[in-house]
């Protein structure tokens, strides 16, 4: 029996997992029933008023779009939408004003390695870098294409949205694309251990073989996958914002290895490593929550009341402080745990 990526969903007993794969060498003439039937499954729920004051401190205004922090220069970078720009913070002096860096478009993600910001803009059809602590903006042109999300590795590796490929951009030679299976390429993690995209519209996980140029085979995660992030121990987690779930994949082989509810509108991620914890915003409770995931199912320990909103979070992992941001334009907020 020869497996097949991406030809038909086959429910399993294990936590409610699909598989992309099948027994018959025929060539399928469509796979439009893969496709998640509700295109907003993976979209944050729309949260209510604040009611509870925002745990720790919230700085600036305007919808923020994604946040990071540098480790080296311990820089806390905010992407606000409109207008598109790049707020940095010196998370050591947070009451001094932020740098403003305008943007070409509102950040879809900023990846994050010491003394450097990946910036994905959708809208741009260019990736741009920030280097730190000299606050230098470069770019590298796409083709024109939207890009979604950018993993660090051997090589950048950049998750091309609707283009439905992942481009590879190698510190020394020609870019180059993977594609072929993806009906939407939103985000990709490299967790040391292999590389997975996440495909929204099919609310699925693909691993992908790099030095082939393909992507393999694939499994179905919840019923509204939203982000995915990389642990430490060679992972993805992954949200699923329709179901309220926080789900854990292995990455070589591509295995569902948990899947722990979490109500309350399950939508962004981050990830500690100094500390094994999973931070996961809940968009329709304004909270974020931090959870251990160290044993086999994950263990809150943290719980905080959020600015309205909490579309973006992430981490600072010299101090184990947690940025959230606000979509709604109600600030940045930082706590400290």
């Amino acid at each position: 029996m020869r497996r097949l990526a991406a030809v038909s969903w086959i429910a399993l007993p294990l936590a409610g997992a699909l598989v992309l794969s099948g027994c018959s060498s025929a060539k399928p003439t469509s796979d439009d029933l893969q496709i998640v039937a509700n295109p907003t499954a993976a979209r944050p729920a729309v949260s209510p008023a604040v009611t509870v004051r925002p745990a720790g401190q919230v700085l600036g205004n305007g919808p923020v779009s994604a946040v990071a922090v540098d480790p080296k220069t311990s820089t806390l970078v905010v992407a606000v939408s409109s207008p598109p720009a790049l707020r940095l913070y010196d998370l050591n002096a947070l009451a001094s004003a932020p740098v403003n860096m305008p943007l070409y478009g509102a950040a879809s993600r900023l990846t994050v390695t010491p003394g450097r910001v990946e910036i994905a803009e959708p809208g741009a059809g260019v990736v741009q870098q920030l280097t730190l602590p000299d606050r230098k903006l470069t770019e590298t042109k796409t083709g024109g294409q939207p890009a979604s999300s950018i993993a660090f590795g051997p090589d950048r590796l950049v998750a091309m949205g609707a283009a439905k490929d992942i481009q590879v951009l190698p510190a020394a030679g020609p870019a180059r694309t993977i594609g072929g299976q993806l009906y939407s390429a939103d985000d990709v993690v490299d967790t040391g251990n292999g590389v997975v995209v996440l495909d929204r519209l099919r609310t699925a996980v693909f691993s992908v073989d790099v030095a082939a140029g393909k992507v393999n085979e694939g499994l179905r995660a919840g019923d509204g996958a939203a982000n995915a992030v990389a642990d430490s121990y060679g992972r993805v987690l992954v949200t699923d914002a329709r179901a309220g779930a926080l789900l854990a994949f292995s990455a070589g082989p591509l295995i569902l290895k948990q899947r722990y509810p979490v109500p309350g509108g399950a939508y962004g991620i981050a990830y500690d490593a100094q500390r094994s914890l999973a931070w996961v915003t809940l968009t329709e409770r304004n909270e974020v929550v931090g959870f251990d995931v160290r044993g086999g199912e994950p263990v809150e320990k943290y719980r905080f009341p959020t600015v309205r909103q909490p579309d973006s979070v992430g981490v600072d992992e010299k101090s184990g402080r947690v940025i959230v941001g606000s979509a709604a334009g109600e600030g940045t907020q930082v706590i400290q745990p």
